[in-house]
């Protein structure tokens, strides 16, 4: 049977069926593979649901991963469905490049978002709502920089892997590999001080300098860390600003950070005063207002007077609090207290200014006397305005024993401890004020002893290389 090899032809006008099914196939077979995907990504869903009624990460997962799981499944279902419904063509190589490119990025999109689940597992397990929250805040710092070094590294690598699919960004690549040293000392030069700040964020976060939440004062401000990235940290200022800060700013300049191991400070209030005024009573006022006041822990609470140089005295009051903003608020409710007291009770102590018509000299050659030409056994003092001047009984305070050398106590020693004058000490006359001067003694007279040692023999050794011979 003979058969013609020419085509059949086909009259003018009417369809040609093979071409008809030639699109017909392929588009059906999409529309069906784009359902079939998606009736997987919902059971997928479903089970993950299920799981997390008693998983919490299953929960997040299913939330942070629903959308670039259904993608990467419609781009797999749209690839299958092409091959098998279409025969080898260069538009079908040209849409197969595209779902490569599509299933590059969708595979990127679901591993970062493995990224963020990871993250909050380790934010559900280190919480921060804690009175002691100094580790957690740590984890969580280190957790959140590795997400975002892990979303970086995850985006760098999809877009290499998208620019090799084509052919001339495959020859390229080559190329560059074959110039690497020269390309790598340009942009080594050119990206200097971008790099410099990824390396101290990095540093930032593993060395535990700073951490999220941290209260810190930089550059004058005060505020809290609120967010540390590869490049930069944000500082959320106190009255609601926010500093951007270079990463590089905290490991090449000196900053405070006042929750650096407790978030317990010490807080004063100073104020400089007359020479008339009763210290005893304002130490008792002092005590009076922390007694009355929340904000106070209960930790230290001090007056001392830690100057008396020109026209006035300068009185420091010291107090504790758990934590920066109430300390703040502490302060403030100390200083309008003692004004206040000081305005309603011992006027005699407000600030002023005092100045002579002549000189002492002057006056005891003229055979004036006044109260600068009175012995100091009988010195008198003027008294408050509005009363009359008398003569004030000099003040005895108590006597003070000379404290022992740091490291000369033996550890049997016992001291007694009163309660008189507590509140006038800081290191000395309790328990928590000696525990507080350990950390100021010293390292030690042993310690001490050995460096001087280590000194002379350095210095030994040194004359001895220097004269070329042994010093008697």
């Amino acid at each position: 049977m003979h058969r013609s090899v020419f085509p059949t032809a086909v009259p003018v006008g009417e369809p040609d069926p093979t071409s008809a099914s030639d699109v017909v196939v392929p588009v059906l077979s999409i529309l069906a593979s784009v359902v079939v995907a998606y009736l997987v990504a919902i059971l997928l869903g479903a089970l993950v649901r299920r799981a997390a009624r008693r998983s919490p990460v299953a929960a997040d997962l299913a939330r942070h991963s629903r959308r670039p799981t259904r993608a990467v499944l419609v781009v797999v279902a749209l690839w299958i469905a092409l091959r098998l419904s279409t025969e080898p063509s260069d538009w079908r190589a040209a849409a197969e490049h595209v779902l490569l490119i599509a299933l590059i990025l969708s595979v990127a999109w679901l591993v970062g978002s493995l990224a963020f689940v990871l993250e909050d597992a380790a934010f559900a397990r280190y919480r921060v709502d804690v009175a002691d929250n100094r580790h957690a805040r740590r984890v969580r710092t280190q957790v959140q920089l590795l997400r975002r070094i892990t979303v970086a590294v995850i985006v760098v690598c999809a877009a290499g892997a998208v620019l090799l699919t084509f052919k001339d960004a495959r020859a390229f690549g080559a190329s560059l590999l074959a110039s690497a040293g020269l390309l790598s000392i340009v942009a080594g030069l050119a990206a200097q001080s971008s790099l410099a700040n990824v390396f101290a964020g990095t540093q930032i976060a593993f060395t535990d300098a700073i951490r999220v939440d941290d209260v810190v004062v930089v550059d004058g401000e005060w505020g809290r860390i609120e967010e540390i990235t590869l490049t930069y940290v944000v500082v959320h200022v106190w009255d609601d600003r926010r500093l951007i800060m270079p990463s590089t700013y905290f490991t090449s300049t000196p900053f405070e950070n006042w929750t650096r191991r407790d978030a317990n400070l010490l807080g004063t209030v100073e104020l400089d005063l007359d020479w008339e005024l009763p210290v005893e009573r304002m130490r008792a006022e002092l005590a009076r207002l922390l007694e009355a006041t929340d904000l106070w822990d209960r930790r230290v609470g001090i007056l001392q007077v830690t100057d008396a140089v020109g026209g006035a005295v300068r009185v420091r009051a010291l107090a504790s609090a758990v934590d920066a903003p109430t300390l703040f608020d502490l302060r403030c409710y100390v200083r309008e207290g003692l004004v206040a007291w000081l305005q309603a009770e011992a006027p005699e102590g407000l600030p002023r200014t005092r100045w002579e018509a002549g000189r002492p000299a002057d006056d005891a050659r003229d055979g004036r006397s006044g109260p600068d030409v009175a012995g100091p056994a009988t010195a008198t003092q003027p008294g408050p305005p509005g009363r009359a001047a008398h003569a004030q009984p000099p003040v005895r305070l108590p006597a003070t024993r000379e404290l022992p050398r740091p490291g000369a106590r033996a550890p049997d020693d016992t001291e007694v401890l009163t309660s008189t004058g507590q509140n006038a000490r800081l290191f000395t006359g309790s328990i928590d004020a000696l525990k507080r001067s350990e950390h100021f003694q010293g390292p030690g007279q042993d310690v001490i002893d050995e460096r001087e040692h280590h000194a002379e023999e350095k210095d030994g050794r040194a004359a001895d290389d220097g004269d070329g011979r042994p010093t008697a």
